[in-house]
C-alpha cells in the first residue's frame, strides 16, 4: 500500500505497510510534537478503512507514548537509549568504506540476517532511517560485504540509526569497527554527540555500545501495538 502522510501538531505522521504486508499498518510519528487523541482516532479509522488489521508504532518516547496508551496500545518492545559524547575516539580504520547505491539489496539481506522479523528494516524502513535526519552516511566492510553502520546528522546532534553485521562474520570486531567509524564520520561533520537505541533484551548490542564509550540514559523508548 501507498505511504500516507498527514501534519499533526508539531511533527508528521506516516502510515505505511509494516514489512510489505497488508493487514500490519505501521505508524511513525517524527517530530517532536504530540499526538492529539482525537486526531489518533481518525487516524485508526482510516487504517481501518484502508484494509489493515493491526498497527505497530515506530519507537516512542515516553510523553509521546501517552495518547497511544490511552487508546488502547500495549507495548511490543523496549528500546534502550545511549549517548557518546564523541570526545575520544580511535582514529578511522581502513577497514570500512562509503557504500555504493547498487549495494542497497545486499544491506537489506545484511540487517535481515542480523535481526529477527520483528527488528529487521525493509526498503521503505531503511529509506525512512536514512531520511529521519537532514545529512546521513552509510558504511559497510570492504572486501566482502559483511556488514553496515547507517549515521545521521541533525545540527550538532549524532544519531546511529542501524547496524548489522552477518552472522557468520560476527565477533571477528566488525561491529565494533564499523561503528567507530561511524562516530569519526558523525564527530567530522559537526556533531558534538552522538545517540544509539537497542532492544532492551540485546546484551550483546548494548555491551558493545558501553564499551565503545555509550553511557545509559535513565529514560527508553517503547515501540507500541494494537489491533484495529
Amino acid at each position: 500500500m501507498k505511504t500516507q502522510s498527514y501534519r499533526v501538531r508539531g511533527g508528521v505522521v506516516r502510515i505505511a505497510a509494516w514489512h510489505g504486508r497488508s493487514d500490519i499498518a505501521s505508524l511513525a510519528l517524527r517530530g517532536r510534537g504530540l499526538i492529539a487523541p482525537a486526531v489518533l482516532e481518525r487516524l485508526l479509522d482510516r487504517m481501518r478503512a484502508d484494509g489493515y488489521q493491526e498497527v505497530v508504532t515506530n519507537a516512542l518516547a515516553p510523553a509521546a507514548s501517552t495518547a497511544f496508551v490511552d487508546a488502547g496500545f500495549a507495548v511490543k518492545g523496549r528500546l534502550r537509549v545511549l549517548v557518546h559524547e564523541l570526545r575520544e575516539l580511535p582514529p578511522m580504520s581502513n577497514r570500512t568504506r562509503r557504500a555504493r547505491r547498487d549495494e542497497r539489496d545486499e544491506i537489506l539481506r545484511i540487517d535481515a540476517a542480523a535481526f529477527d522479523d520483528f527488528w529487521r528494516l525493509d526498503d521503505r524502513a531503511l529509506r525512512d532511517a536514512a531520511r529521519a535526519t537532514p545529512t546521513s552516511h552509510t558504511r559497510v566492510s570492504k572486501g566482502e560485504l559483511d556488514g553496515f553502520i547507517l549515521v545521521g546528522r541533525a545540527a550538532t546532534d549524532g544519531y546511529v540509526q542501524r547496524l548489522a553485521v552477518r552472522p557468520d562474520a560476527q565477533r571477528a570486531g566488525l561491529g565494533r569497527t564499523l561503528l567507530n567509524d561511524g562516530l569519526n564520520w558523525l564527530r567530522a561533520h559537526g556533531a558534538r554527540r552522538a545517540y544509539v537505541n537497542t532492544q532492551d533484551e540485546n546484551d550483546r548490542a548494548r555491551t558493545l555500545y558501553e564499551t565503545a564509550g555509550f553511557t545509559p540514559l535513565p529514560v527508553g523508548l517503547c515501540v507500541l501495538g494494537r489491533t484495529l
